[in-house]
């Protein structure tokens, strides 16, 4: 368990340098938000790259670990298992030994909270875009 909250520990600080990164990239927005449907979608698309880009370097985290622990064959499958258990896909094509498999159920718990934040920052960028407008109309 001690390395479980090691582990959760990283993806969680990974996660919080990642979207303080995207929030800095956002500041200019925040003094004049986009409000052209392109202008916004462009943004989401940018905003979105950046927080695959944050996953995919959580996911490679457990993954380093599981091929440090050798509980994966080779660095294929342990960037799949660890893809798979992050986003909760879990096909079970690949299985922790038993030593290790508690590690699964807590990654893909990592991996559903991570994704929540993300999904949070997601309808903040929409409500700092759409709710002062929504806001000025009905004054």
């Amino acid at each position: 368990m001690l390395v479980a909250a090691a582990l959760v520990a990283i993806t969680v600080a990974v996660h919080a340098g990642g979207l303080g990164l995207v929030l800095s990239h956002l500041a200019p927005a925040r003094i004049a938000p986009p409000t052209h449907p392109a202008a916004v979608t462009w943004l989401l698309i940018r905003v979105t790259w950046l927080l695959i880009l944050i996953h995919v370097t959580e996911i490679s985290v457990w993954a380093l670990f599981y091929l440090w622990m050798e509980c994966m064959p080779d660095a294929e499958s342990a960037f799949y298992f660890s893809g798979v258990t992050y986003t909760t896909l879990g096909y079970g094509d690949l299985l922790l030994p038993e030593r290790w498999r508690m590690l699964g159920p807590i990654e893909g718990l990592t991996g559903i909270l991570m994704s929540g934040l993300s999904a949070s920052l997601f309808f903040a960028i929409i409500t700092a875009i759409y709710f002062p407008r929504a806001g000025a109309k009905s004054d």
